[in-house]
Protein backbone atom coordinates (compact mmCIF):
# COMPACT_ATOMS: atom_id res chain seq x y z
CA UNK A 1 0.00 0.00 0.00
CA UNK A 2 1.19 3.30 -0.58
CA UNK A 3 0.65 6.24 1.50
CA UNK A 4 -1.36 8.75 0.07
CA UNK A 5 -2.79 12.09 1.57
CA UNK A 6 -6.28 10.37 1.11
CA UNK A 7 -5.27 7.70 3.39
CA UNK A 8 -2.34 8.85 5.85
CA UNK A 9 -4.64 10.09 8.67
CA UNK A 10 -6.65 6.49 8.71
CA UNK A 11 -3.58 4.37 8.54
CA UNK A 12 -1.25 6.75 10.68
CA UNK A 13 -4.29 6.87 13.52
CA UNK A 14 -5.21 2.89 13.40
CA UNK A 15 -0.97 2.31 13.53
CA UNK A 16 -0.96 4.78 16.77
CA UNK A 17 -4.27 2.55 17.83
CA UNK A 18 -3.32 -0.55 17.72
CA UNK A 19 0.31 0.91 19.45
CA UNK A 20 -1.42 2.21 22.51
CA UNK A 21 -3.50 -1.02 22.96
CA UNK A 22 -0.12 -3.16 22.17
CA UNK A 23 1.28 -1.32 24.93
CA UNK A 24 -1.14 -1.64 27.54
CA UNK A 25 -0.53 -5.19 27.48
CA UNK A 26 2.94 -5.90 26.66
CA UNK A 27 4.56 -5.68 30.00
CA UNK A 28 2.78 -8.73 31.14
CA UNK A 29 4.84 -10.78 28.86
CA UNK A 30 7.96 -8.75 29.63
CA UNK A 31 8.93 -7.20 26.32
CA UNK A 32 9.32 -3.24 26.13
CA UNK A 33 6.58 -1.29 24.89
CA UNK A 34 9.30 0.66 22.78
CA UNK A 35 9.96 -3.01 21.00
CA UNK A 36 6.32 -3.19 20.91
CA UNK A 37 5.84 -0.09 18.26
CA UNK A 38 8.94 -1.31 15.90
CA UNK A 39 7.58 -4.37 15.55
CA UNK A 40 4.07 -2.94 14.77
CA UNK A 41 5.82 -0.96 12.23
CA UNK A 42 7.57 -3.36 10.78
CA UNK A 43 4.40 -5.57 10.61
CA UNK A 44 3.15 -2.49 8.67
CA UNK A 45 5.91 -2.38 6.23
CA UNK A 46 6.11 -3.47 2.34
CA UNK A 47 7.31 -6.65 3.46
CA UNK A 48 4.54 -6.87 6.66
CA UNK A 49 0.76 -7.21 6.29
CA UNK A 50 0.52 -3.67 5.80
CA UNK A 51 2.53 -3.77 2.82
CA UNK A 52 3.17 0.21 3.28
CA UNK A 53 5.85 1.06 0.92
CA UNK A 54 8.34 3.81 2.60
CA UNK A 55 11.57 4.29 2.09
CA UNK A 56 12.72 7.99 2.91
CA UNK A 57 15.29 7.89 4.82
CA UNK A 58 15.19 12.02 4.00
CA UNK A 59 11.37 11.73 6.03
CA UNK A 60 12.44 9.47 8.77
CA UNK A 61 15.48 11.90 9.80
CA UNK A 62 13.26 14.48 9.70
CA UNK A 63 10.54 12.81 12.26
CA UNK A 64 13.46 11.38 13.87
CA UNK A 65 14.74 15.30 14.63
CA UNK A 66 11.46 16.81 15.23
CA UNK A 67 10.70 13.57 17.80
CA UNK A 68 14.32 13.51 19.78
CA UNK A 69 13.56 17.25 20.51
CA UNK A 70 10.07 16.15 22.26
CA UNK A 71 11.97 13.55 24.02
CA UNK A 72 15.27 15.47 25.07
CA UNK A 73 12.83 18.09 26.27
CA UNK A 74 10.27 16.24 28.46
CA UNK A 75 13.10 14.43 30.12
CA UNK A 76 14.78 17.86 30.26
CA UNK A 77 11.79 19.17 32.34
CA UNK A 78 11.56 16.21 34.49
CA UNK A 79 15.33 16.72 35.18
CA UNK A 80 15.25 17.97 38.53
CA UNK A 81 18.40 20.08 39.73
CA UNK A 82 18.62 19.11 43.57
CA UNK A 83 18.64 15.24 42.34
CA UNK A 84 21.37 15.68 39.76
CA UNK A 85 23.70 17.94 41.55
CA UNK A 86 25.50 15.24 43.30
CA UNK A 87 26.50 13.15 40.24
CA UNK A 88 26.56 16.21 38.12
CA UNK A 89 30.18 14.89 36.92
CA UNK A 90 29.82 11.67 37.16
CA UNK A 91 27.37 12.13 34.68
CA UNK A 92 28.85 14.55 32.17
CA UNK A 93 32.16 12.21 32.24
CA UNK A 94 29.69 9.07 31.40
CA UNK A 95 28.22 11.50 28.40
CA UNK A 96 31.16 12.72 27.22
CA UNK A 97 34.15 10.41 27.72
CA UNK A 98 32.11 7.16 28.04
CA UNK A 99 30.75 8.27 25.03
CA UNK A 100 34.12 8.90 23.32
CA UNK A 101 35.14 5.42 24.70
CA UNK A 102 32.35 3.06 23.61
CA UNK A 103 32.79 4.50 20.32
CA UNK A 104 36.43 3.80 19.99
CA UNK A 105 36.14 0.47 21.40
CA UNK A 106 33.06 -0.90 18.94
CA UNK A 107 35.25 1.20 16.41
CA UNK A 108 38.36 -0.74 16.75
CA UNK A 109 36.48 -4.07 16.97
CA UNK A 110 34.47 -3.62 13.80
CA UNK A 111 37.44 -3.06 11.69
CA UNK A 112 39.03 -5.86 13.24
CA UNK A 113 36.46 -8.50 12.47
CA UNK A 114 35.02 -7.17 9.53
CA UNK A 115 35.97 -5.45 5.72
CA UNK A 116 34.97 -2.07 7.23
CA UNK A 117 37.48 1.05 6.84
CA UNK A 118 39.41 1.74 10.35
CA UNK A 119 36.97 5.19 9.91
CA UNK A 120 33.21 3.28 8.58
CA UNK A 121 34.11 0.96 11.99
CA UNK A 122 34.56 4.50 13.64
CA UNK A 123 31.35 5.53 12.25
CA UNK A 124 29.46 3.05 13.06
CA UNK A 125 30.93 2.91 16.46
CA UNK A 126 30.02 6.51 16.72
CA UNK A 127 26.46 5.61 15.66
CA UNK A 128 25.64 3.33 18.30
CA UNK A 129 27.60 4.95 21.07
CA UNK A 130 25.22 6.69 23.28
CA UNK A 131 22.41 6.10 25.89
CA UNK A 132 19.50 6.27 24.24
CA UNK A 133 17.20 8.62 26.15
CA UNK A 134 13.84 7.53 24.93
CA UNK A 135 14.15 3.73 25.99
CA UNK A 136 15.94 4.34 28.98
CA UNK A 137 13.12 6.97 30.41
CA UNK A 138 10.24 5.24 29.10
CA UNK A 139 12.05 1.59 30.41
CA UNK A 140 12.54 2.84 33.81
CA UNK A 141 9.20 5.19 34.16
CA UNK A 142 7.10 2.45 33.13
CA UNK A 143 8.64 -0.43 35.36
CA UNK A 144 8.62 2.51 38.07
CA UNK A 145 12.27 0.85 38.92
CA UNK A 146 13.15 2.10 42.93
CA UNK A 147 16.99 2.24 42.62
CA UNK A 148 19.22 2.88 45.96
CA UNK A 149 21.26 6.40 46.27
CA UNK A 150 21.85 8.38 42.89
CA UNK A 151 21.48 5.27 40.55
CA UNK A 152 18.33 6.62 38.61
CA UNK A 153 19.08 9.97 37.92
CA UNK A 154 22.75 9.36 36.95
CA UNK A 155 21.25 7.10 34.50
CA UNK A 156 18.19 9.50 33.62
CA UNK A 157 21.01 12.38 33.03
CA UNK A 158 23.46 10.47 30.75
CA UNK A 159 20.57 9.33 28.81
CA UNK A 160 19.39 12.40 28.30
CA UNK A 161 22.26 14.61 27.68
CA UNK A 162 24.90 11.61 25.69
CA UNK A 163 22.87 12.18 22.44
CA UNK A 164 25.25 15.42 21.73
CA UNK A 165 28.19 13.85 21.95
CA UNK A 166 27.28 10.73 19.77
CA UNK A 167 25.85 13.07 17.15
CA UNK A 168 28.95 15.16 16.81
CA UNK A 169 31.13 12.02 16.56
CA UNK A 170 28.59 10.63 13.96
CA UNK A 171 28.72 13.97 12.26
CA UNK A 172 32.85 14.15 12.29
CA UNK A 173 33.72 10.34 11.50
CA UNK A 174 30.94 11.06 8.28
CA UNK A 175 33.15 13.62 7.45
CA UNK A 176 36.09 11.39 7.30
CA UNK A 177 34.72 8.57 6.01
CA UNK A 178 33.70 10.67 2.48
CA UNK A 179 37.13 12.26 2.88
CA UNK A 180 39.79 10.13 4.15
CA UNK A 181 42.27 12.69 3.42
CA UNK A 182 41.54 14.65 6.21
CA UNK A 183 42.99 14.29 9.49
CA UNK A 184 41.28 12.82 12.75
CA UNK A 185 42.66 16.04 14.52
CA UNK A 186 40.51 17.98 12.32
CA UNK A 187 37.47 17.04 14.17
CA UNK A 188 38.29 18.76 17.17
CA UNK A 189 37.11 22.57 15.96
CA UNK A 190 33.96 20.66 15.03
CA UNK A 191 33.19 18.70 18.61
CA UNK A 192 34.30 21.96 21.16
CA UNK A 193 32.24 24.42 18.27
CA UNK A 194 29.22 21.96 18.46
CA UNK A 195 29.74 21.37 22.40
CA UNK A 196 30.52 25.09 23.88
CA UNK A 197 27.64 26.82 21.60
CA UNK A 198 25.36 24.27 22.72
CA UNK A 199 25.99 24.73 26.01
CA UNK A 200 25.81 28.61 25.97
CA UNK A 201 23.00 28.86 23.66
CA UNK A 202 20.82 26.36 25.85
CA UNK A 203 20.98 28.14 28.87
CA UNK A 204 20.67 31.62 27.26
CA UNK A 205 17.48 30.22 25.78
CA UNK A 206 16.19 28.37 29.10
CA UNK A 207 16.18 32.21 30.44
CA UNK A 208 14.83 34.16 27.71
CA UNK A 209 12.19 31.22 27.35
CA UNK A 210 11.26 31.77 31.17
CA UNK A 211 11.02 35.08 30.34
CA UNK A 212 8.66 35.33 27.98
CA UNK A 213 6.34 32.38 29.13
CA UNK A 214 6.61 34.52 32.87
CA UNK A 215 5.73 37.88 30.77
CA UNK A 216 3.91 37.15 27.92
CA UNK A 217 0.22 36.86 29.65
CA UNK A 218 -1.83 34.84 27.11
CA UNK A 219 -5.58 34.55 28.02
CA UNK A 220 -5.87 30.61 27.42
CA UNK A 221 -3.96 28.10 29.62
CA UNK A 222 -3.70 25.87 26.52
CA UNK A 223 -1.53 27.92 25.12
CA UNK A 224 1.27 28.15 27.12
CA UNK A 225 2.19 24.61 26.27
CA UNK A 226 2.24 25.73 22.45
CA UNK A 227 4.28 28.17 23.25
CA UNK A 228 6.76 25.99 25.14
CA UNK A 229 6.77 24.26 21.51
CA UNK A 230 7.69 26.88 19.81
CA UNK A 231 10.23 27.91 22.49
CA UNK A 232 11.68 24.46 21.90
CA UNK A 233 12.45 24.76 18.10
CA UNK A 234 13.55 28.07 18.27
CA UNK A 235 16.50 27.02 21.15
CA UNK A 236 17.24 24.17 18.66
CA UNK A 237 17.17 25.59 15.10
CA UNK A 238 18.73 28.98 16.21
CA UNK A 239 21.51 26.29 17.71
CA UNK A 240 22.15 24.86 14.80
CA UNK A 241 22.14 27.62 12.47
CA UNK A 242 24.74 29.25 14.61
CA UNK A 243 27.01 25.86 14.77
CA UNK A 244 26.05 24.64 17.68
CA UNK A 245 24.82 20.82 18.78
CA UNK A 246 20.98 21.90 19.04
CA UNK A 247 19.99 18.62 21.03
CA UNK A 248 22.43 20.01 23.44
CA UNK A 249 20.70 23.41 23.90
CA UNK A 250 17.69 21.90 24.03
CA UNK A 251 18.32 19.52 26.61
CA UNK A 252 19.83 22.14 28.83
CA UNK A 253 16.98 24.76 27.99
CA UNK A 254 14.66 22.09 29.54
CA UNK A 255 16.60 21.51 32.50
CA UNK A 256 16.45 25.21 33.33
CA UNK A 257 12.90 25.63 32.86
CA UNK A 258 11.91 22.35 34.86
CA UNK A 259 14.02 23.87 38.17
CA UNK A 260 12.00 27.59 37.36
CA UNK A 261 8.87 28.44 38.86
CA UNK A 262 6.80 28.86 35.56
CA UNK A 263 3.34 30.29 35.09
CA UNK A 264 0.85 27.34 34.29
CA UNK A 265 3.68 24.80 34.96
CA UNK A 266 1.90 21.74 35.92
CA UNK A 267 -0.05 22.10 32.31
CA UNK A 268 2.84 22.09 30.60
CA UNK A 269 4.46 19.28 32.50
CA UNK A 270 1.86 17.15 31.83
CA UNK A 271 1.28 18.36 28.03
CA UNK A 272 5.21 17.42 27.44
CA UNK A 273 4.71 13.99 29.13
CA UNK A 274 1.93 13.24 26.44
CA UNK A 275 3.62 14.86 23.59
CA UNK A 276 7.35 12.97 24.39
CA UNK A 277 5.21 9.72 24.34
CA UNK A 278 3.47 9.79 21.06
CA UNK A 279 6.50 10.73 19.80
CA UNK A 280 8.52 7.57 20.80
CA UNK A 281 5.39 6.02 19.14
CA UNK A 282 5.60 7.66 16.05
CA UNK A 283 9.16 7.43 16.00
CA UNK A 284 9.44 3.30 16.38
CA UNK A 285 6.78 3.22 13.83
CA UNK A 286 8.46 5.92 11.18
CA UNK A 287 11.86 3.66 12.02
CA UNK A 288 10.08 0.16 11.83
CA UNK A 289 8.18 1.14 8.16
CA UNK A 290 11.64 1.80 7.27
CA UNK A 291 13.04 -1.54 7.61
CA UNK A 292 13.32 -4.09 5.67
CA UNK A 293 13.38 -7.39 7.38
CA UNK A 294 14.59 -9.30 4.40
CA UNK A 295 17.83 -7.24 4.61
CA UNK A 296 18.15 -7.73 8.21
CA UNK A 297 18.54 -11.21 8.09
CA UNK A 298 21.98 -11.34 6.20
CA UNK A 299 23.71 -9.07 8.63
CA UNK A 300 22.39 -11.28 11.78
CA UNK A 301 24.96 -12.94 12.95
CA UNK A 302 27.78 -10.16 12.43
CA UNK A 303 24.97 -7.97 14.19
CA UNK A 304 25.06 -9.93 16.97
CA UNK A 305 28.78 -10.32 17.40
CA UNK A 306 28.49 -6.61 17.37
CA UNK A 307 25.78 -6.20 20.28
CA UNK A 308 27.23 -8.81 22.39
CA UNK A 309 30.81 -6.79 21.98
CA UNK A 310 29.00 -3.24 22.75
CA UNK A 311 26.79 -4.91 25.73
CA UNK A 312 30.24 -7.15 27.64
CA UNK A 313 32.73 -5.42 26.81
CA UNK A 314 32.56 -2.03 24.77
CA UNK A 315 30.00 -0.48 27.40
CA UNK A 316 31.50 -1.77 30.50
CA UNK A 317 35.13 -0.17 29.39
CA UNK A 318 33.44 2.89 28.82
CA UNK A 319 31.51 2.96 32.32
CA UNK A 320 34.13 1.79 34.35
CA UNK A 321 36.75 4.35 33.05
CA UNK A 322 34.71 7.25 32.78
CA UNK A 323 34.18 7.08 36.71
CA UNK A 324 36.89 5.60 37.56
CA UNK A 325 37.68 8.88 39.41
CA UNK A 326 34.67 9.01 41.77
CA UNK A 327 33.80 6.84 44.67
CA UNK A 328 31.10 4.14 43.52
CA UNK A 329 30.48 0.70 44.05
CA UNK A 330 31.43 -1.63 41.66
CA UNK A 331 28.10 -3.25 41.55
CA UNK A 332 26.62 0.21 40.93
CA UNK A 333 28.92 0.57 38.51
CA UNK A 334 28.09 -2.60 36.59
CA UNK A 335 24.47 -1.89 36.67
CA UNK A 336 24.72 1.72 34.88
CA UNK A 337 26.85 -0.85 32.23
CA UNK A 338 23.58 -2.84 32.21
CA UNK A 339 21.47 -0.21 31.54
CA UNK A 340 23.44 1.53 27.93
CA UNK A 341 20.20 0.77 26.46
CA UNK A 342 20.05 1.36 22.30
CA UNK A 343 17.06 2.75 21.20
CA UNK A 344 15.49 4.51 18.16
CA UNK A 345 18.38 7.60 18.65
CA UNK A 346 21.24 5.31 16.90
CA UNK A 347 18.88 3.88 14.10
CA UNK A 348 17.89 7.74 13.41
CA UNK A 349 21.64 8.31 13.19
CA UNK A 350 22.25 5.81 10.85
CA UNK A 351 20.14 7.88 8.30
CA UNK A 352 23.06 10.11 8.02
CA UNK A 353 25.39 7.42 6.17
CA UNK A 354 22.07 6.58 4.04
CA UNK A 355 21.55 10.38 3.03
CA UNK A 356 25.18 10.92 2.53
CA UNK A 357 25.05 8.32 -0.19
CA UNK A 358 28.42 6.34 1.22
CA UNK A 359 29.36 2.72 0.12
CA UNK A 360 28.99 0.60 3.02
CA UNK A 361 25.65 2.37 4.25
CA UNK A 362 23.09 0.24 3.91
CA UNK A 363 25.10 -2.22 5.57
CA UNK A 364 25.66 -0.17 8.92
CA UNK A 365 21.97 0.95 8.73
CA UNK A 366 21.41 -2.91 9.32
CA UNK A 367 23.47 -3.53 11.74
CA UNK A 368 22.19 -0.76 13.53
CA UNK A 369 19.20 -1.52 13.89
CA UNK A 370 20.26 -5.42 15.22
CA UNK A 371 22.12 -3.64 17.54
CA UNK A 372 19.25 -1.57 19.00
CA UNK A 373 16.97 -4.56 18.99
CA UNK A 374 19.35 -7.04 20.64
CA UNK A 375 19.65 -4.08 22.90
CA UNK A 376 16.25 -3.20 23.90
CA UNK A 377 15.24 -6.90 24.20
CA UNK A 378 17.91 -8.21 26.36
CA UNK A 379 19.05 -5.34 28.46
CA UNK A 380 15.39 -3.17 28.81
CA UNK A 381 13.43 -6.55 29.38
CA UNK A 382 16.12 -7.74 32.22
CA UNK A 383 16.51 -4.79 33.84
CA UNK A 384 14.87 -4.83 37.28
CA UNK A 385 16.43 -8.46 37.55
CA UNK A 386 19.74 -7.33 37.10
CA UNK A 387 18.50 -4.54 39.89
CA UNK A 388 17.78 -7.37 42.29
CA UNK A 389 20.69 -9.46 41.19
CA UNK A 390 23.27 -6.48 41.89
CA UNK A 391 21.42 -5.50 45.34
CA UNK A 392 20.82 -2.26 44.16
CA UNK A 393 16.90 -1.57 43.95
CA UNK A 394 14.97 -0.85 47.40
CA UNK A 395 11.87 -2.35 48.35
CA UNK A 396 8.49 -0.77 46.90
CA UNK A 397 7.74 0.50 49.81
CA UNK A 398 10.93 2.28 50.54
CA UNK A 399 10.54 3.97 46.78
CA UNK A 400 11.35 7.73 47.21
CA UNK A 401 8.95 10.17 44.72
CA UNK A 402 10.28 11.50 41.99
CA UNK A 403 10.38 15.47 41.84
CA UNK A 404 8.04 15.04 39.26
CA UNK A 405 5.99 12.89 40.89
CA UNK A 406 5.85 15.20 43.72
CA UNK A 407 4.90 18.34 41.96
CA UNK A 408 2.30 16.12 39.55
CA UNK A 409 0.67 15.76 43.14
CA UNK A 410 -3.17 15.56 43.65
CA UNK A 411 -3.06 14.54 47.09
CA UNK A 412 -4.77 16.40 49.99
CA UNK A 413 -2.52 18.55 51.71
CA UNK A 414 -2.17 18.50 56.07
CA UNK A 415 -1.83 22.19 57.14
CA UNK A 416 -4.05 24.89 56.34
CA UNK A 417 -3.37 28.83 56.81
CA UNK A 418 -5.18 31.97 56.21
CA UNK A 419 -2.63 34.71 54.87
CA UNK A 420 -3.81 38.29 54.96
CA UNK A 421 -2.06 40.92 52.68
CA UNK A 422 -1.30 43.77 54.18
CA UNK A 423 -1.79 47.54 52.45
CA UNK A 424 2.17 48.14 52.48
CA UNK A 425 3.22 44.11 52.07
CA UNK A 426 5.93 42.66 49.82
CA UNK A 427 4.01 40.85 47.74
CA UNK A 428 1.25 44.07 46.95
CA UNK A 429 1.21 44.42 42.68
CA UNK A 430 3.82 40.92 42.86
CA UNK A 431 2.45 38.10 40.41
CA UNK A 432 2.27 34.30 42.53
CA UNK A 433 5.39 33.16 40.33
CA UNK A 434 7.38 36.17 40.98
CA UNK A 435 7.16 35.30 45.00
CA UNK A 436 9.56 32.32 45.59
CA UNK A 437 6.39 30.45 46.78
CA UNK A 438 7.83 27.30 48.55
CA UNK A 439 7.14 23.91 46.24
CA UNK A 440 5.53 22.30 49.53
CA UNK A 441 2.90 24.76 49.82
CA UNK A 442 0.11 26.34 47.14
CA UNK A 443 -2.08 29.07 47.17
CA UNK A 444 -5.39 27.34 47.10
CA UNK A 445 -7.63 30.37 46.71
CA UNK A 446 -7.89 34.17 47.13
CA UNK A 447 -10.77 36.21 49.52
CA UNK A 448 -10.93 39.55 47.35
CA UNK A 449 -13.45 42.03 48.22
CA UNK A 450 -15.68 38.84 49.50
CA UNK A 451 -15.12 37.17 46.12
CA UNK A 452 -13.15 33.84 45.95
CA UNK A 453 -10.21 33.44 43.14
CA UNK A 454 -8.87 30.51 42.31
CA UNK A 455 -5.43 32.06 41.39
CA UNK A 456 -2.59 30.85 38.85
CA UNK A 457 1.13 31.72 38.48
CA UNK A 458 0.43 34.66 36.50
CA UNK A 459 -2.40 36.11 39.32
CA UNK A 460 -1.32 39.54 40.60
CA UNK A 461 -1.74 39.76 44.85
CA UNK A 462 -3.86 43.22 45.73
CA UNK A 463 -3.68 44.48 49.52
CA UNK A 464 -6.48 42.93 51.91
CA UNK A 465 -6.00 39.94 50.09
CA UNK A 466 -7.01 36.72 51.90
CA UNK A 467 -4.13 33.93 50.96
CA UNK A 468 -5.72 30.50 52.01
CA UNK A 469 -2.17 28.56 52.20
CA UNK A 470 -2.35 24.74 52.13
CA UNK A 471 1.05 22.52 52.42
CA UNK A 472 1.88 18.93 53.33
CA UNK A 473 3.21 20.40 56.66
CA UNK A 474 3.80 23.90 59.38
CA UNK A 475 6.86 23.94 57.78
CA UNK A 476 6.19 25.02 54.35
CA UNK A 477 3.48 27.23 55.90
CA UNK A 478 6.12 28.86 57.46
CA UNK A 479 8.17 28.99 54.45
CA UNK A 480 5.36 30.71 52.47
CA UNK A 481 5.33 33.22 55.39
CA UNK A 482 8.93 33.87 54.75
CA UNK A 483 8.51 34.08 51.03
CA UNK A 484 5.72 36.56 51.17
CA UNK A 485 8.30 38.37 54.18
CA UNK A 486 5.51 37.76 57.09
CA UNK A 487 7.52 38.05 60.03
CA UNK A 488 4.79 37.18 62.63
CA UNK A 489 4.45 33.94 62.22
CA UNK A 490 4.92 32.75 65.71
CA UNK A 491 7.25 29.64 66.24
CA UNK A 492 4.18 28.03 68.59
CA UNK A 493 2.25 27.31 65.17
CA UNK A 494 5.37 25.41 63.53
CA UNK A 495 5.29 23.37 67.18
CA UNK A 496 1.23 22.48 67.06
Amino acid sequence: MSITIENILLIGSLLLLISIIAGKTSYRFGVPTLILFLFIGMLAGSEGVGRIYFNDPSIAQFIGIIALNFILFSGGLDTHWDSIKPILWQGISLSTLGVLLTALALGVFVWAVTDFTIYEGMLLGAIVSSTDAAAVFSILRSKSLALKTNLRPTLELESGSNDPMAYVLTIAFLGLVIDPDQSLISTIPLFLRQMIIGGVAGFLFGKMSKFVINRIMLDFEGLYPVLVIALMFITFSATDFVGGNGFLAVYLCAVYLGNQELIHKKTILKMFDGLAWLMQIVLFLTLGLLVYPSHILPVVGIGLLIALFQIFVARPFSVFISLIFFKMKRRRRWYISWVGLRGAVPIVFATYPLLAGIEKAEMIFNIVFFISLTSVLLQGTTLPVIAKWLHVSLPEKAKPRAPIDVFLTETAKTAMEEITIEEDGYAVGKKIIELSFPKTAIIAMIIRDDKYITPNGSTEIHANDTLIVISDNQEGIRKAYESLKIPNFGREQINQ
